[in-house]
């Protein structure tokens, strides 16, 4: 009797088996897929602008990029710190713990890089600043926006805001050979979190002319910084590649560890954890190369690292991004 009902339910089992294992992998073909598409989402608009401003420089179209990036530091980050701010009101014990996860992952890059830069005898002034500090403005904001919408935006505005105080402050004092704590106190993205902060606490708003006003400047700064991202990369050459190559894995790969060692250390979850290890991540910032050119410390090797890193940086973030996500 058994034999004979195995015998009739055979064709039965093993058709039902056969459905299982279709449905198994239509289930994860649809989750690759959806997975797929979060991540083009999120990167996109991110190469494809950085990408417009490449082709608008190559092709010598004009674009003042001194000027752009004056107003974007001066204007425009300022505005969009202040909007995100106060249009998501984050927990300001949140936005503190993001500041001192900054402050912490640029301790302990400037730690390590420190001692790598004196064990291959390589001079600080040239290397450190564009080992220490990534490129939060240009690509970490709208990736932090597209993977975690607005209040992710407003957490990686606050890493943004206190790593630019300290690349204006230290990173510039350590290019120049002379660190100026004065122009701590002229950088408008520390007003700008000032002043967010205290509406915050207070529970008040902007009147709805300033609002408007503030929103709409805000809405021009990531496309000006991408394209402003892409322009300076068609004006970059690497003169040593392998030193290059060295040293932007070191800014993408130990960004990474120290980015996730400081969000483990302090806690953080959920957007706030994202915004910190993506922000920590990104490639070497353009103004480290500025710095050096402006203080003649070996411009076209800062150069070199800057492209690269920001090349490898493109080509790993289907990768972050996943990570991320799916934390």
């Amino acid at each position: 009797m058994p034999t004979t009902l195995t015998a009739v339910l055979s064709p039965e089992l093993g058709e039902a088996r056969s459905r299982g294992l279709r449905w198994t992998v239509n289930g994860a073909l649809s989750y690759v897929l959806s997975m797929i598409s979060d991540i083009l989402a999120i990167i996109a608009p991110v190469m494809v602008i950085a990408l417009i401003g490449y082709v608008w420089e190559r092709r010598g179209m004009p674009f003042d990029n001194n000027m752009v990036t004056q107003v974007v530091i001066n204007v425009g980050s300022p505005c969009l710190l202040l909007s995100s701010v106060l249009s998501t009101r984050p927990d300001l014990a949140v936005m503190a713990r993001i500041a001192g996860a900054a402050i912490l992952v640029l301790a302990l890059t400037m730690a390590v890089a420190w001692a790598v830069l004196r064990a291959l005898r390589q001079p600080l002034r040239v290397f450190l600043p564009v080992l220490v500090f990534g490129n939060t403005g240009n690509v970490g904001l709208p990736l932090c926006l597209f993977a975690f919408g607005p209040e992710g935006l407003a957490l990686a505005v606050a890493y943004f805001a206190t790593q630019s105080v300290l690349q204006f402050s230290i990173g510039a004092g350590i290019a120049s050979g002379q660190v100026s704590w004065q122009s701590v106190f002229k950088s408008p993205a520390l007003y700008a979190i000032i002043i967010g902060c205290a509406m915050i606490s207070a529970d008040v708003t902007l009147p709805r002319v300033l609002t408007n006003t503030v929103n709409t400047l805000a809405g021009l700064t990531i496309p000006l910084m991408l394209m402003s991202l892409g322009i300076a990369l068609a004006g970059l050459r690497v003169v040593e590649f392998r030193r290059s190559m060295m040293f932007a894995v070191f800014r993408l790969a130990g960004g990474f560890a120290l980015g996730l060692a400081a969000a483990w250390a302090l806690g953080l979850e959920g957007a706030a954890w994202g915004a910190v290890v993506v922000q920590s991540t990104m490639p070497a910032a353009v103004f480290s190369y500025l710095f050096a050119a402006r203080y003649g410390n070996r411009p076209e090797e800062v150069a070199g690292i800057v492209f690269i890193s920001t090349i490898l940086s493109f080509l790993s973030l289907p990768l972050l991004m996943a990570f991320v996500l799916h934390h």
